[in-house]
């Protein structure tokens, strides 16, 4: 089995994680803008029916 011969630098451990940090929050910026427009009546980027369920008499 492969294995790694030398120690990852802290700096590079670093680098690595901020990478994956960023694209974490740039993730989470689009759900809450998303679910925004969703909650305001002004979304755009799919379409759902906005029938309500009032066929009682």
């Amino acid at each position: 089995m492969a294995v790694p011969k030398k120690r990852t630098s802290r700096s590079k451990k670093n680098s690595r994680r901020a990478t994956w940090v960023n694209k974490a929050n740039t993730q989470a910026k689009k759900a809450y803008s998303l679910a925004n427009s969703v909650l305001k009546g002004k979304s755009t980027s799919f379409i759902y029916s906005v029938e309500a369920d009032s066929t009682e008499d």
